[in-house]
């Protein structure tokens, strides 16, 4: 009963403090309440155990003070208050692009380019749980692994069985935006936004990178773009007669057509080249697209001080009950 409560009266609750003399009034006054009478010796006495009803005696002065603290909360008019919230959320729709071509296996990233990315992307997800989230794939061809959905449970299991050479292998960079053009085109989100991330350079597909941020434009869709690569040389995989071994290459990147396709959309390029730069960019890309909620507060009180003032006569009455049955006393 006493949870969420306010005071409507909370003056009437320094009365409160009245009862320290009371306690003190009642300790003087029956420190000077003992019988007497002359004997000779008191040695029959002394094997005599105090009875229940001495001990409880001062349970009737304890449940006359509980009745009067009652009381005098009952005169502060206690409140309970119930609040609710009317919550509107403007989420965004976010399609997630990822370059699943070979070499992003390469191993200047832990465990590799692949993924380091999935594994910060799914943080990235996790962390808004208001936004409708889709995935793309791509590498020589591109396809919706994913449409956009609030279900962000299918969408981080899709991403962990994302791996390189579903698809034939590439960089198309351009259909990659396509596609995910494609799913956002028809949304009604006040923010449209894909995130790219690639390590190359396009080299695959019908679609250049350029015309596919034209048409991103058109749409009012903003693209940011990330480039997944150390600088200088990074151990790539190579197939041989013995199998796969790592060959220390040259990293491309096309940052010229990455950025001119991130700025004419109205977003931005990021260079990634190692997990904690790359952890980076998508807490930045959190930051700058934070969905919008308004949330009006309401709250109801309703007058408890009924419940008080009940209890507190249910508590005298017990208290003159016990008075003038179990504990009553003779003149």
């Amino acid at each position: 009963m006493l949870r969420d409560i306010t005071f409507a009266n909370p003056e009437f609750l320094f009365l409160l403090f009245g009862i320290i003399p009371l306690v003190g009034w009642y300790w003087w006054r029956n420190r000077k309440l003992h019988a007497t009478l002359q004997i000779s010796t008191t040695q029959p006495f002394r094997t005599l155990s105090l009875s229940y009803k001495q001990v409880l005696r001062h349970a009737l002065f304890a449940l006359r003070l509980i009745a009067i603290s009652l009381l005098i909360m009952a005169l502060a008019r206690p409140q309970s208050s119930d609040a609710w919230e009317d919550s509107s959320t403007q989420g965004i729709d976010i399609v997630m692009a990822l370059d699943l071509s070979s070499s992003m296996l390469a191993r200047d990233f832990e465990p590799n380019r692949l993924d380091a990315s999935k594994n910060l992307a799914m943080e990235f997800i996790t962390g808004r749980p208001n936004d409708r989230i889709g995935l793309v794939v791509f590498a020589g061809e591109s396809f919706t692994q994913c449409p956009l959905t609030t279900d962000h449970a299918v969408v981080l299991n899709l991403f962990k069985d994302i791996k390189s050479g579903l698809v034939e292998d590439g960089t198309a960079i351009g259909m990659g935006l396509a596609t995910s053009i494609t799913r956002l085109k028809d949304s009604k989100a006040k923010s449209k936004v894909v995130i790219l991330l690639t390590d190359g350079v396009n080299n695959a597909g019908e679609i250049s990178p350029m015309t596919a941020a034209e048409i991103a434009l058109t749409y009012n869709i903003r693209i940011y773009t990330i480039g997944v690569g150390s600088k200088g040389t990074a151990p790539y995989p190579v197939q041989t007669p013995f199998g796969i071994r790592y060959q220390n290459m040259k990293v491309e990147i096309d940052e010229d057509v990455l950025q001119q396709v991130a700025e004419s959309s109205g977003g931005e390029y990021f260079r990634a080249t190692d997990n904690n730069k790359l952890r980076e960019i998508y807490t930045r890309i959190d930051e700058m697209e934070k969905s919008k909620m308004e949330v009006k507060k309401y709250r109801k009180k309703n007058e408890e001080f009924v419940s008080f003032l009940l209890l507190a006569l249910g508590v005298l009455l017990m208290e003159v009950v016990t008075r003038y049955t179990v504990l009553r006393s003779i003149p």
